[in-house]
């Protein structure tokens, strides 16, 4: 059997001392077949004619995955390991590898085949023809809790989609071409988060924007398909989480009850296909995940440093009460009470898409600001307990910058903050005096908290590499075309 290169793809996802999670999307083709008994059925093709599926029963191709790999400089690959690309969603499936050495360097090669035959009944020993796959490479997690790591980390990636789709524009790719130089010439990152907005199903606004699961569905399939995105990806262990442009601008404030049964809908079961699929989130059963989520935030280690993948824009209740608002839900928040008091002894790595500090002088109701009693109950758990090493990771605001949080009523408490946004944005990003970069942080409680230490603010599309040990971490801004922009220490004693 001939294996094809992937149509999206490959994404290196969960990577930890031991095992990985690759992605892959294969290729949907239309069959008509005797029967269709495979549950998926043809109403989820929505861009094919109903005069087209009057004319018989219309099936999906029989698709599957296909992956091996290798310790770089071994002389053979392990057992090629088979998966159902499915229509379900969108022809894509996730490989698992397990058994892996911490920090060791890998190869792989994955791909797909169309197929008559069960998944079970392929074997180790089946013929396959790898000669147009190329090959991978990704290195594994450290298992070691003493050990400095290395991320980039960014948000707001647009596209603009014109002519029906027929034309986009490429701009913003190129600091991804940016983003593998660094690692190429540089030193080397072990992962990459990608903290929102990695579409925009919305570029137009109003005007065409996605809807449906086949309109999300095309939208992931071009944005991950440019050449540098794709090849970071490839190669580097990539985290996701989802802002309100994966749905539509602002979600959920000006939704309808219809949005929240269609748009809604199709819009996250895309987000767990392009992006979620691969992360943490899903069980693992052998080399494949299984099960349904009923949730879409997650968490993970990687040496000295944990991280909490938060979901800040699902679960967001919007009462006229302030008492009463939620960002994140009751079950959330109090999974996130429980990691940052775990007594790990490591960075805790909040990751949120909106900023949780410093706050805008307007338009800060849809950030951690406008849900001042669950933002002033995660700070006083961190000031009681005396958790040190507390670290939010945002996007969203199109402007790049660090902060500190401390309290004069207690001077052991200090909590850092970092924004990294833009990758891409075409329009004006917002000024430093958009943000109230000092001074008293607006708080439920009678205990003062005080932003500080927060400039310099860059207003122009960027990425942010941060390298972090026990004792600090160093925050590095670049411009789109690899400028160094600003390197800054924040020590976390």
């Amino acid at each position: 059997m001939q294996v094809n290169p992937l149509t999206v793809g490959p994404i290196v996802g969960a990577t930890n001392a031991n095992s990985v999670r690759i992605w892959g999307r294969g290729k949907l083709e239309i069959t008509r077949g005797s029967k269709d008994s495979s549950g998926v059925g043809n109403s989820i093709f929505s861009w094919i004619s109903l005069e087209l599926l009057n004319r018989g029963n219309l099936v999906p191709r029989r698709c599957f995955g296909v992956a091996r790999l290798r310790p770089v400089g071994a002389a053979k690959f392990s057992e090629p390991k088979f998966l159902k690309m499915n229509p379900n969603f969108d022809m894509t499936g996730v490989v698992v590898f397990g058994d892996l050495l911490p920090e060791t360097q890998y190869e792989y090669q994955i791909g797909w085949f169309f197929s008559e035959i069960e998944l079970e009944s392929f074997t180790p020993d089946s013929p396959l023809n790898w000669s147009q796959i190329n090959s991978y490479k990704f290195t594994t997690a450290s298992a070691n809790n003493l050990r400095s790591r290395s991320f980039i980390f960014g948000s707001c990636r647009y596209l603009l989609r014109l002519f029906g789709g027929s034309w986009f524009d490429d701009r913003g790719d190129k600091i991804f071409r940016t983003i593998l130089e660094k690692i190429n010439t540089e030193s080397t990152i072990n992962q990459l988060l990608m903290v929102g907005d990695q579409i925009y199903a919305d570029d137009l606004n109003v005007v065409q924007a996605d809807t449906s699961l086949d309109e999300y569905n095309r939208r992931y399939q071009d944005v991950f398909s440019q050449p540098y995105i794709r090849e970071l990806m490839s190669s580097v262990p990539t985290y996701m989480t989802l802002d309100d442009h994966e749905i539509e601008d602002n979600w959920p404030s000006n939704s309808s009850q219809k949005d929240w049964v269609t748009k809604y809908p199709a819009a996250i079961h895309s987000y767990l296909t392009y992006q979620l699929s691969h992360s943490p989130l899903f069980e693992v059963s052998g080399h494949r995940i299984t099960g349904v989520p009923t949730k879409l935030w997650y968490n993970y280690s990687d040496g000295c440093s944990d991280f909490f993948v938060t979901d800040t824009r699902t679960e967001r209740y919007l009462s006229q009460n302030i008492e009463e608002r939620e960002i994140i839900n009751k079950k959330q928040l109090e999974s996130l009470k429980q990691w940052l008091a775990d007594d790990s002894n490591r960075v805790k790595f909040v990751v949120s898409a909106v900023p949780f500090f410093p706050d805008l002088k307007a338009g800060s109701e849809d950030k951690w600001a406008g849900f001042s009693m669950q933002r002033n109950e995660i700070l006083e758990l961190i000031r009681n307990n005396k958790i040190k090493r507390v670290v939010f990771l945002s996007g969203d605001v199109h402007a790049s910058m660090s902060a500190e949080l401390v309290s004069p009523n207690d001077t052991d408490f200090k909590v850092i903050s970092i924004i990294s946004s833009s990758f891409f944005w075409p329009y004006p990003h917002p000024q430093a005096q958009s943000f109230i970069l000092s001074g008293k942080l607006p708080s439920t409680s009678e205990i003062s908290y005080e932003v500080i230490n927060a400039e310099p603010v860059w207003s122009t599309d960027n990425f942010t590499r941060v390298t972090t040990d026990l004792n600090s971490l160093q925050v590095e801004v670049f411009s789109r075309k690899g400028e160094l922009l600003s390197s800054k220490l924040h020590s976390f004693f």
